[in-house]
């Protein structure tokens, strides 16, 4: 997911989305530990989409300083 994309969602279907993303995370984990994981680069890729995801919520939250 690119952050243009996450900058076109609201507030509420980013956290949404930070919740899919955990959870899938979690899955993909158990799977990793198991030996069920064809590809274990999905791990990296989804705690990096977590944190852009998280990166541009709190960007939204924070208040606009004017020069």
């Amino acid at each position: 997911m690119k952050a243009s994309e996450i900058r076109e969602l609201g507030t509420e279907e980013i956290q949404q989305k930070i919740s899919e993303l955990k959870e899938t995370l979690f899955n993909l984990r158990f799977q990793h530990e198991v030996g069920q994981l064809e590809n274990p680069k999905k791990i990296g890729e989804t705690k990096k989409d977590i944190a852009r995801l998280r990166t541009v919520l709190n960007a939204k939250n924070q208040p606009q300083e004017e020069d």
